[in-house]
C-alpha cells in the first residue's frame, strides 16, 4: 500500500469540547495538541490501532449536512444502551428509522453519525 489513511479531520468551533465528546465516546486513550505555523491549535485523539481523530478549529458553524460520517457500533452494550450513553455525553438523536438498523445523531457541534448494533 502506498497511502493509508492517518487522520479524519473536523472542522469544528470548539475543538477542545468536541475532542473531549469523542474521547469519551470512543474511549481513545490519548490526546495530543499541537499547534499550526499560523497559531491555529489542534486537538488530535490518538489510538495505536485506528486513524486519529483531528479536531481543527475554525471559525464558521456547520453549514449543512455532512458529506461524511462517521458509522460507530459498540463492542460491549446493545445498541439502545449506546444510545442512551451518548445522548448523557451530549449527542442528541437525529432519526431513529424502525425500517434501518441504525440511528442517526448528531455530536454536540451537529456532526451527523450513527450508530449501529453492537458487533
Amino acid at each position: 500500500m502506498r497511502t493509508r489513511m492517518l487522520a479524519v479531520t473536523v472542522d469544528c468551533r470548539e475543538a477542545e469540547a468536541l475532542a473531549a465528546f469523542w474521547k469519551e465516546a470512543l474511549g481513545y486513550p490519548e490526546t495530543e495538541r499541537w499547534t499550526d505555523g499560523h497559531g491555529v491549535t489542534y486537538v488530535e485523539l490518538k489510538s495505536p490501532d485506528v486513524p486519529s481523530l483531528l479536531f481543527q478549529p475554525v471559525p464558521e458553524g456547520k453549514p449543512g449536512k455532512n458529506r461524511l460520517h462517521l458509522d460507530i457500533a459498540p463492542t460491549e452494550l446493545e445498541q439502545r444502551e449506546e444510545v442512551a450513553r451518548l445522548v448523557s455525553l451530549g449527542a442528541k438523536i437525529l432519526e431513529d428509522p424502525e425500517s434501518d438498523p441504525w440511528v442517526v445523531m448528531a455530536d454536540p457541534e451537529e456532526n451527523e453519525f450513527c450508530v449501529l448494533p453492537r458487533r
